[in-house]
């Protein structure tokens, strides 16, 4: 196993995720932090995150592709959608390797992109070649890739949710349906209205209804995964707290099947997974249980008549579904135990 120390860099720290890599890379014991910078932001770290005070004596800086590329061995890209794909081919032409949190590289497709993202894809090339970093997935591809598109959030709790079903008893899914509710630090740090404490305490509600850029990632890695096309209704929730994701995922089947036998295929599935946890039948996972780890927890039931998964995920959005899962993906491209840093 590896134990060189590697130069890391984030691009984007002013923001939930950014700051969530830069505190997870801070206690990292394989990784010096080099390299930070902001748009718009500048400054002391600890002066933009107050909490930091005492840990870093890094300064944000206005972006700087040519510093990053100096500084760094690898670069953690925490920017909006539309922003990675105008620096990330810079990074990967110096050679460097470039974990994106952004959807710019995560749809395989310049036209299904532009469809959900309304923005033009400007580098379809590296689209191509972006390994999708779904650690329980694509393991041995994420160890050799040079571009790293790091899972959405909600993608991340229904996919895991999911996989032991829709790559076992595919021809036996008649319909999935995914009833997901985040907390509001899912729409990121920006200003807007809908998202105003008063709008959001004491409320609740469905937004995106079958129409979340999503929808196409958790359908497109479910469907190669399984081998055939599989299609998912996908209905996301806010929920008026800071973060966690809970998932209720009702798979309809046209055979039957037991509690037991449904328990059985989930824990086989994972049973080497040092960040998926299957709860004993009858224990359904909570948020409270994930907040603040890389841990995704699932619980499974099966109605009276056996032929209704319902299967529970939860995660931290930006852990499990974000930073966590970025570090522990880098943590598997150097060579890393996959659990530095995380645990």
């Amino acid at each position: 196993m590896k134990t060189n120390m590697i130069r890391t860099g984030i691009i984007g720290i002013s923001g939930y995720t950014g700051l969530a890599v830069f505190e997870i890379l801070l206690k990292h014991p394989q990784v010096r932090l080099t390299y930070i910078s902001a748009h718009t932001t500048q400054g002391p770290v600890d002066e933009i995150w107050p909490q930091l005070a005492g840990r870093t004596e890094l300064i944000c800086e206005k972006i700087n592709i040519q510093k990053a590329i100096d500084q760094c061995d690898v670069i953690f890209l925490a920017v909006p959608h539309s922003s990675s794909m105008d620096i990330t081919p810079k990074l990967l032409k110096a050679g460097k390797r470039v974990i994106d949190l952004s959807g710019d590289y995560r749809l395989k497709e310049a036209s299904i992109y532009e469809k959900w993202y309304a923005h033009k894809h400007t580098d379809a090339q590296n689209l191509k070649a972006a390994v999708y970093g779904l650690p329980e997935l694509y393991r041995e591809k994420i160890k050799k890739a040079q571009l790293l598109s790091n899972p959405g959030c909600y993608p991340t709790a229904a996919l895991l949710g999911i996989l032991p079903i829709g790559t076992s008893m595919t021809n036996d899914i008649t319909s999935i349906i995914i009833d997901a509710k985040s907390g509001v630090s899912g729409a990121g740090k920006k200003v807007a209205a809908n998202l105003m404490f008063c709008e959001v305490n004491e409320n609740f509600k469905a937004y995106k209804v079958c129409n979340h850029q999503h929808s196409p990632e958790i359908e497109g890695y479910l469907s190669n995964a399984a081998g055939k096309n599989l299609n998912v209704t996908f209905v996301p929730h806010l929920l008026p707290i800071n973060k966690g994701i809970l998932e209720t995922i009702y798979i309809q089947l046209n055979t039957k099947t037991t509690a037991e036998k449904a328990h059985t295929l989930y824990t086989k599935f994972y049973k080497n997974e040092p960040f998926v946890r299957v709860r004993k039948l009858d224990v359904q996972p909570e948020l409270k249980d994930v907040v603040d780890t890389n841990f995704c927890d699932i619980g499974i039931a099966v109605n009276e008549t056996g032929n209704l998964i319902v299967v529970t995920s939860v995660i931290d959005n930006l852990i499990k579904g974000a930073a966590g899962q970025s570090v522990q993906n880098m943590n598997i491209m150097h060579g890393f135990a996959e659990t530095e840093g995380l645990l």
